[in-house]
């Protein structure tokens, strides 16, 4: 999942907020690595979840781009670094936002957004990445979603 800087091309899977700010989505196999290297050539930087607004926008989106689907992961900028902790008291587990479209990515999110689809391995040694796990539409409507390793 991208933020763009500018609108996409047509083609592409995107919602916008009335800020400005679009959010695309690609369908493929790849890395994290791989997912910032694609949003970096369009001009972009991996998403990043602030409030609730951004994550009902990008459920949205990743609902009508996987409408059919197994469940998905949908790569994001939430990473945590080799020299953080997994801190199971904290929402995002020791996670932060790699970076945003308009400048320095939030720092936290709200305890509300911090649901887990599988909570991440306890560990201090390595980096590690998480995504936006999609599941089967939840009882009344939304996707059920979380964070997953």
């Amino acid at each position: 999942v991208c933020a763009l800087g500018r609108p996409p091309p047509p083609r592409a899977a995107v919602r916008c907020e009335a800020a400005g700010s679009c959010f695309s989505a690609h369908l493929a196999n790849g890395s994290y690595i791989d997912a910032r290297s694609a949003c970096g050539r369009r001009r972009g930087s991996l998403a990043w979840v602030s409030g609730e607004p951004e994550l009902r926008l990008l459920l949205g989106l990743l609902a009508d781009a996987a409408a059919g689907t197994a469940p998905s992961l949908f790569w994001v900028g939430l990473k945590r670094n080799a020299s953080a902790c997994t801190d199971a008291g904290q929402p995002l587990r020791g996670f932060s936002w790699e970076g945003s479209g308009r400048g320095a990515a939030p720092r936290e999110v709200p305890a509300a957004l911090g649901r887990w689809a599988k909570e991440p391995l306890r560990s201090c040694l390595t980096a590690r990445c998480a995504g936006l796990h999609l599941a089967a539409a939840a009882p009344g409507g939304g996707p059920s979603w979380g964070w997953k390793e």
